[in-house]
């Protein structure tokens, strides 16, 4: 009996607790589309990590935030609190992130590598059209994040300078932020009214993420959902200066015969230049910039990537501060200005504003080692040119919410003749919620130099059904490209269908455009499940096909996939598809070629990180001749270790083989093998390594690296490389190429 009643109680009591918690999320409603007013503070808050300044008290106050992922529309397991107020030179936040103190991730890192971190952010659209928003993130020790949202996507390599600081607590961790407003672009008017939100991610069993205004996820326009900021009253950033100078110096080494490994080094002097960059905003809205002999150089290696077997030019993305302002707006489908197609400018100059609902931007470039990419149908080449000026401009109107029209042109004038310009409309239209259509039309003219010895490799390609050859010869040509799309997007089930088409004559002189003389059609559906189990998030299902043939109505790709996706616990991805095609390459079919793919991925652990993808099945050596369907495997692994607070290991390796299944020749097989270490000393002051061994060209590089910097663009840096090759397995590596360099560069705002 006893028994019975003590099953009864227990009974009860859960029914109770159940019927309380049903209650309580009953009772709980997320801020849709709140309202902020904040207030003018009269003094300076001091940033260090500290919330006891006078300029804290009754200030404007966001809480009730809301899980946007994995229960989109819950309250939230812990509690968030931002305080917000101004002064005339700055926008000040202070986030107050309540949770237990021993499960907080964070990490002593340098700027924009707190993505596994919890943190914190703030997230604005000052110009209120749905089209750009600031993003402004810091990790509980207040190291900074930030990046710019756009219609095309997020770029994480945009930079602002603000100041912040952090600290972790008994109850949590706190976090205080000054956003200058000469780091922003916002309208000329007496009182700024700017959408936004505040945004909390929260790794836990989940990826989980918080916003002080709800956003539901069965709505594709995420900025439409954005809360409102008022009473920020008379900031006029307009009108200030902005002064980068710095000095470079650098020194490099060589081996003297490239054949000979005891050849020896020869060492060039030591040097050294410097540039100027000076950037005056006429107003808030309208920012004119111009930089002297730029430093565009890196201080980190691009990785590595496998291309023995691609016959096309390799992306690599822009990470030169100079093409940040306005990045925005020149994110095309078709990527007619590719930043990095101005390569070493003597001088660039940059426009960029905002009248209204039109942005615009021009951009002139004196450069005196230009590259093109030259695209054919199965293959493309890169011609290294001389000295060029390029004229880019760019001008884009929103309209409603969401949608735009906008035009681009281009135009490159190489010294000693020849041209390229490039003509494009394009817009993006937003109806009945969930459907967007999409559009680029464009148009280009090609005056070529006449000089064949810059394509002496290409001269005997012909292209156009023969009509033009690939050769420099001043052969002029028009060439056109388009592209259309339908798109859903909800929460549950989305589609993409898409039309592209590119004539045998279109080519981008300051693009990134690798192939034409192709129609291609492709499309691909997929519906997403929210099962809110104990190991699942989100799970879906995705099938896709499409087709490319060529102006000659000859098919060149057919295929036909699909794949399984699932979003696990403890930030755990998992992916499975299969993709089976027939292509027509150099002439030849080829049929039943199959792949299967799969993908694990996993921050389970604050201090430890892993993935991989594996891919297996049937591929064409592009690279034989003549080319065969081959047996090949491609993949890749990689790991982030962080045995302290402040170190970091990120080991990672590439690897792909392919053979002939009928003889058991080798096309290829290697692997690329790439550790970078980060140590950070503090804030400010880190030392790098990166170690790189790529098996395919028998190569080994070390790159050391110490960097002391304030802000994105305040920094000094001292650092080497050093190329190693191996000419004879029997022998060591051999040195075959040195640099040391060193940079310094401050920025001054008047």
């Amino acid at each position: 009996m006893r028994i019975s009643i003590g099953l009864l109680e227990a009974c009860l009591v859960t029914v109770f607790i159940l019927i309380s918690q049903l209650a309580f999320a009953q009772d709980f409603k997320p801020n849709v589309k709140p309202t902020m007013e904040i207030t003018r503070y009269a003094g300076t808050i001091e940033i260090d990590g500290e919330l006891g300044d006078s300029g804290w008290e009754n200030v404007a106050v966001a809480d009730n935030f809301v899980e946007n992922f994995p229960n989109n529309g819950d309250k939230p397991p812990v509690e968030t609190e931002v305080w917000v107020t101004y002064d005339n030179i700055n926008l000040y936040v202070a986030f107050l992130c309540y949770d237990d103190p021993g499960t907080i991730r964070a990490s002593l890192r340098s700027r924009d590598e707190i993505w596994s971190d919890d943190y914190m952010g703030f997230i604005f659209d000052t110009y209120g059209d749905a089209t750009m928003a600031y993003e402004v993130f810091v990790n509980p020790l207040g190291i900074q994040g930030d990046g710019l949202q756009s219609l095309h996507g997020e770029d994480i390599n945009f930079d602002l300078v603000y100041e912040s600081k952090g600290k972790i607590t008994d109850i949590g961790y706190q976090v205080e932020l000054a956003i200058p407003f000469s780091s922003l672009r916002f309208p000329d008017r007496t009182e700024q009214v700017w959408r936004a939100t505040f945004w909390r991610t929260h790794p836990r069993d989940s990826r989980r993420t918080y916003s002080w205004a709800y956003t539901d996820n069965d709505d594709p326009c995420w900025m439409c959902q954005f809360g409102t900021i008022k009473g920020i009253k008379n900031v006029k950033p307009g009108g200030s200066f902005e002064i980068l100078p710095s000095l470079m110096g650098f020194q490099s080494a060589c081996l003297q015969d490239n054949s000979d490994p005891n050849s020896g080094l020869d060492d060039s002097n030591f040097d050294g230049e410097g540039s100027l960059g000076i950037k005056y905003a006429i107003k808030s809205s309208l920012v004119a910039e111009a930089t002297y002999n730029p430093d565009f150089s890196q201080v980190e290696s691009d990785a590595a990537q496998i291309d023995v077997n691609t016959t096309f030019a390799l992306f690599y993305p822009e990470k030169r501060p100079f093409f940040q302002e306005g990045s925005d707006l020149f994110d095309l489908w078709y990527n007619v200005f590719y930043t990095r197609s101005i390569n070493d400018p003597l001088l660039a100059t940059r426009l960029t504003g905002k009248s209204g609902k039109t942005d615009f931007a021009y951009l002139v470039a004196y450069d005196e080692h230009s590259p093109t990419i030259i695209p054919f149908e199965e293959e493309s080449e890169v011609v290294e040119g001389g000295e060029s000026v390029s004229n880019i401009f760019r001008v884009r109107h929103t309209f409603q919410q969401n949608s735009y029209v906008g035009a681009i042109a281009t135009d490159r004038r190489m010294k000693g003749g020849g041209a390229g310009t490039v003509l494009s409309i394009d817009g993006s239209y937003r109806f009945l919620k969930y459907y967007r259509f999409e559009l680029q039309a464009l148009a280009n003219h090609a005056e070529e130099p006449n000089d064949t010895s810059l394509t002496e490799d290409i001269n005997d390609i012909l292209f156009d059904n023969d009509k033009h050859t690939a050769a420099y010869d001043g052969e002029q040509y028009w060439g056109h490209a388009l592209y259309t799309s339908l798109e859903r997007s909800s929460r549950y089930w989305d589609f993409d269908i898409d039309y592209w088409e590119t004539s045998p004559t279109f080519r981008a002189e300051n693009g990134f455009i690798t192939n034409n003389s192709t129609r291609r059609i492709n499309g691909w559906t997929g519906c997403k499940f929210y099962p809110q189990s104990s190991i699942i998030d989100q799970l879906g299902p995705v099938i896709w096909l499409g087709k490319i043939w060529n102006f000659n109505g000859e098919s060149k790709d057919e295929w036909v996939g699909g794949k399984i996706w699932a979003n696990l616990k403890y930030q755990t991805n998992t992916e499975i598809e299969f993709n089976t095609s027939r292509e027509r390459f150099k002439g030849a079919d080829f049929k039943d070629i199959s792949r299967l793919f799969i993908l694990v991925n996993t921050k389970f652990s604050d201090l430890l990180s892993l993935g991989f993808w594996y891919q297996f099945g049937r591929y064409i050596a592009r690279g034989e001749d003549p080319p065969f369907l081959g047996e090949g495997y491609r993949g890749e692994a990689w790991t982030s270790i962080k045995p302290l607070s402040r170190l970091i290991i990120q080991p990672g390796l590439q690897y792909a083989k392919l053979e002939n299944p009928d003889n058991g020749e080798v096309a290829f097989d290697g692997y690329i093998l790439r550790t970078r270490i980060n140590f950070q000393f503090n804030r400010e002051l880190f030392l790098r390594l990166i170690i790189q061994y790529d098996d395919f060209d028998k190569e080994y590089d070390f790159e050391p690296l110490l960097t002391y910097r304030i802000n994105p663009f305040t920094l000094f840096y001292i650092g080497s490389r050093h190329g190693y090759e191996d000419f004879d397995e029997k022998s060591n590596p051999t040195l075959t190429d040195r640099q040391f360099f060193m940079k310094f560069q401050y920025l001054f705002r008047l």
